[in-house]
């Protein structure tokens, strides 16, 4: 089983390595943004809480996060092949959580795979990725928001997964065929 974390700035590619590492090993894919988008288009409860913290740039609640991550987790089955955890951990208690609630299953993180891309990069490609998409979180006041919780609350998890042993560094910047080659590279060891 390759529970892989793919891990970087907002805007690094995780999710669209994360569609390749799928099309290649036939993984699960939990994107806690997706998950949570969903959540607030249809309006639910959790969608409203959300959304509240989203809009301000700040991130959701861990006990929130880690509930919904073990209920998605659950839903592929006792058998599956692995999953890519896309978005999530994203600070240090996070990440311990994840490996407790997988531990509880008898499963752990394989791989974290991190997407390193310079911060001029990241504005840019948000930037054109809000206006493709429409996302009202991809502006410029909201970026530099994400970012700066990027750098304070998420980035000290590389120090983490690579006392965990598991942490494989990506250059995220270049051509797509060859970061998902650099990555593939490094899943096909496990």
């Amino acid at each position: 089983m390759k529970n892989i974390v793919i891990f970087g700035a907002p805007g690094s590619g995780k999710g669209t390595q994360s569609d390749r590492l799928i099309a290649k090993y036939g993984l699960g894919h939990i994107s806690t943004g997706d998950v949570l988008r969903s959540e607030i288009k249809n309006g639910t409860e959790l969608g409203k809480t959300a959304k509240a913290y989203i809009d301000k740039g700040q991130l959701i609640p861990d006990e929130l996060m880690i509930d919904i991550l073990a209920s998605v987790y659950d839903s592929f089955g006792k058998d599956h092949k692995g999953v890519i955890f896309d978005g999530f951990p994203r600070t240090i208690p996070q990440a311990e959580a994840l490996k407790q609630m997988l531990a509880d299953r008898g499963h752990c993180v394989a791989a974290m795979i991190e997407l390193d891309v310079p911060e001029d990069e990241l504005m840019k490609r948000l930037i054109l990725r809000g206006q493709e998409s429409g996302r009202t979180d991809d502006n410029e006041e909201t970026i530099k928001k994400r970012l700066n919780v990027y750098h304070s609350q998420t980035a000290p998890l590389i120090e983490w997964y690579k006392k965990e042993g598991i942490h494989h560094h990506i250059n995220g910047l270049g051509e797509l065929e060859r970061i998902t080659k650099d990555i593939t590279s490094e899943v096909d060891k496990l």
